[in-house]
């Protein structure tokens, strides 16, 4: 992501404007670019997210939904933001390794999913 102008040099272009529609227009304009960023961010976030929930779809064999499930549980339990654990979830691709807290609580979600599964 690519700020075109940060937030100091916004205030200083609101500032600056002569006329009240200038003033209103840069104003949209500086919401839109926040907008933006805020999209720009959870496109990213959602893409990691996808991928972990197919990872977990993929150790125990379920749903989209099931695999949601998990891993909001794990974020629950572990106290960390769903997207963070997707990312550390993900990251395990990439040689690095699961932190024991949650790879102990990932462990415990799988096993209650396959119990279920059994019932």
């Amino acid at each position: 992501m690519h700020q075109l102008t940060t937030p100091s040099e916004e205030q200083r272009l609101l500032r600056t404007v002569p006329s009240a529609g200038e003033a209103a227009l840069l104003s949209e304009v500086v919401e839109l670019r926040a907008k933006n960023e805020q999209l720009e961010h959870a496109l990213v976030s959602r893409a990691v997210i996808d991928q972990a929930r197919g990872m977990v779809m993929a150790l125990a064999p379920c749903s989209s939904e099931r695999a949601w499930d998990v891993l909001v549980d794990l974020s629950q339990h572990c106290n960390i933001k769903l997207r963070d654990v997707a990312g550390t979830l993900v990251a395990t691709t990439k040689d690095r390794t699961l932190p024991e807290p949650m790879q102990r609580e990932l462990r415990r979600a799988l096993r209650s999913l396959h119990l279920a599964d059994r019932r």
